[in-house]
């Protein structure tokens, strides 16, 4: 098989992950190539147990066209998502629906020296409890914040970075060299899934606020996720736009995350039920900051006050960093996503506020802003989808044994 055609079958299955299915006339116009040798293929990918058959279209007037989607079990992609104060990591099949439960597992205030080789045997005991072989791991996608260098695996400013440590050797060392492992900064992944699942889904232009225990920023261009020269595009939370010297966990005083991340709402919460504000907070005890912040956005749902005022206030501090990236990317759309939706529309007026004081007109006023429709679940679903976008340098469509147990399976 020649190498085209094998970098045209990876291909194929790469856009029937990302598009669920597709017709022959469909992935023809997306190649560029004719249909009588998208045909050859399909039925190649077929006949090997990689492809199937999953209805019809609907009818545009004629014949209803054959849809194909990848095969159920073919494969099966590790997704991790870490954060400040948690690893989550899942197990999601070849149509991109998790087939596990999401396992968590609580970070202390001095884990990160620990999280390497507490990633990767949580990793081995999620795939031994599926009863998954190896073999049908496609690979491991990981998303955590921070600086990441994708090449080496090294996060250069989290995970105890003075150590160098490679992350991907870490955890394909642990689970056996076979198995990819891919790393990528997590608002990337979040707004990776919304490009392809999500809000952004076909969207040329558009930005992807990630709020969450920091906030981050996915920025796509042409169709695709920036990254900038050196892969480090996006460090919104890291905007300087106030004179408090309040220090960031970059080192520097003053960013917007300082004033505006979920932690810093939670504190703020607990400050001023300590100085006397009334809320349905005022009996809650939260042992961890993760408790903290569900029970401050859990209060803020149920319609407290003074809750509700620390959100607000928060969204509009994000929403003035927002209308300084309206004037730079000029976007069609602004999705919020992340852990922060979960309060939903709170977030929203205040933003679309601080956009209209500090925004020029001509360059917000045609600038749509939604809510995520992933929500918390976006950057394991961004993590599953890093796996998938390098495909093209993965070999499922030479390893025989795959196909085998495929058929068996």
């Amino acid at each position: 098989m020649s190498h085209k055609e094998t970098y045209y079958r990876k291909k194929i299955i790469n856009q029937l992950y990302f598009s669920e299915a597709l017709s022959s006339t469909e992935l023809s116009t997306m190649n560029g190539k004719s249909i009588p040798l998208i045909t050859e293929l399909i039925n190649q990918l077929i006949k090997e147990g990689f492809i199937e058959e999953s209805g019809y279209a609907p009818s545009t007037g004629g014949r209803k066209p054959l849809l194909y989607s990848i095969t159920s079990g073919i494969f099966y992609i590790i997704a991790v998502a870490i954060d400040q104060v948690s690893i989550r990591i899942a197990i999601l099949d070849s149509h991109n629906k998790f087939v596990s439960k999401v396992r968590k597992i609580d970070l202390t205030p001095n884990g990160n020296k620990e999280i390497l080789p507490l990633l990767a045997k949580q990793i081995q005991e999620i795939i031994k409890v599926s009863g998954i072989s190896k073999e049908k791991i496609l690979g491991v996608g990981i998303g955590m914040p921070g600086l990441i260098d994708i090449k080496n695996g090294v996060n250069s400013a989290y995970l105890n970075p003075e150590t160098g440590s490679s992350i991907i050797k870490s955890v394909k060392e642990a689970l056996g060299k076979n198995i990819p492992v891919f790393i990528e900064n997590d608002s990337k992944l979040v707004a990776l899934s919304e490009l392809k699942w999500g809000n952004a889904k076909g969207q040329q232009n558009g930005l992807v606020i990630n709020i969450g225990y920091s906030l981050g920023l996915g920025i796509i261009i042409g169709g695709k996720i920036f990254k900038g020269h050196e892969g480090f595009a996006g460090e919104f939370g890291h905007i300087p736009l106030f004179v408090n010297r309040k220090l960031c966990s970059c080192g520097k005083t003053g960013c917007l995350e300082t004033e505006a991340s979920l932690l810093v709402v939670a504190n703020k919460a607990m400050e001023g039920i300590q100085n006397g504000k009334l809320s349905i907070l005022s009996n809650a005890e939260p042992n961890t900051k993760e408790k903290l912040v569900k029970e401050v956005l859990d209060a803020a749902i149920r319609g407290d006050k003074h809750t509700i005022e620390i959100i607000s206030e928060a969204g509009y501090h994000i929403g003035k960093g927002i209308s300084v990236l309206i004037h730079l990317f000029n976007p069609h759309l602004i999705v919020l996503s992340g852990l922060g939706t979960t309060v939903g529309r709170i977030y929203l007026a205040p933003i679309q506020q601080a956009i209209n004081e500090h925004g020029i007109p001509m360059l917000s006023k045609s600038v749509k802003i939604e809510m995520s429709s992933l929500g918390y679940d976006a950057a394991l679903l961004g993590a599953a989808g890093l796996v998938m976008e390098n495909f093209e340098h993965l070999t499922l469509l030479d390893k025989k044994q795959t196909r085998k147990s495929s058929k068996t399976s």
